[in-house]
């Protein structure tokens, strides 16, 4: 039996999810969370083949979840199942040592097959997700210009931001003004924006 855990925080979703994961005569749902936060802890205490998670959890995303597992826990096989099919979320799951990354409107049936062939040592992702992630290239913002846009994006001023993050004000007009330019905006709301539509922050 291939032993998951699913993590989903809309439990209508997990629910389906684990009813129809059951109908398949070699799987088994040894445990069920509605927070990333949960995962680890939980995995630990199931030791399940499979994780199955969704990326927008309270507590914490998917991704970092994944991270989690993947260093405590590396024989545990994780597949991302998402309504967020953003080129930038696929490159950072499989930097966090995830080996499926699926769209949640997918068939059931391509459910069941990935994880299958996850246990066998394949990594499984979308096509269409695959190649739109192709074709965005690498995210070209630095850590930096990633946490000053971050902090920019609930219209933070510039000296709010200089706070949170430690930094001067000329500094961060700096990074504001290379990630504008970087990502073909006029303002930093909007490289904010482009930058988390296309999974970079």
């Amino acid at each position: 039996m291939i032993r998951i855990l699913l993590a989903e925080d809309q439990s209508m979703v997990r629910g389906a999810l684990a009813a129809l994961l059951t109908l398949e005569g070699d799987m088994e749902i040894v445990a069920e969370v509605g927070r990333g936060d949960e995962v680890l802890v939980v995995a630990r205490a199931t030791q399940p083949d499979v994780a199955l998670l969704d990326i927008e959890m309270p507590g914490c995303d998917g991704i970092t979840a994944a991270a989690e597992l993947h260093n405590h826990l590396p024989a545990c096989r994780v597949l991302i199942l998402t309504t967020f099919g953003r080129p930038g979320y696929l490159r950072q799951a499989m930097e966090s040592g995830v080996v499926g990354f699926l769209l949640k409107d997918a068939p059931s049936s391509q459910l069941a097959t990935a994880i299958r062939r996850v246990m066998a040592g394949e990594k499984v992702v979308d096509p269409t997700l695959a190649m739109v992630a192709l074709s965005n290239g690498n995210n070209p913002l630095t850590e930096r210009e990633r946490a000053v846009l971050l902090a920019a994006i609930p219209g933070a001023s510039i000296a709010e931001i200089a706070a949170s993050l430690f930094l001067s004000q000329g500094t961060v007009r700096n990074y504001l003004s290379v990630a504008i330019q970087k990502m073909g905006t006029h303002n930093r709301i909007e490289a904010a924006n482009l930058a988390k539509q296309k999974g970079w922050l």
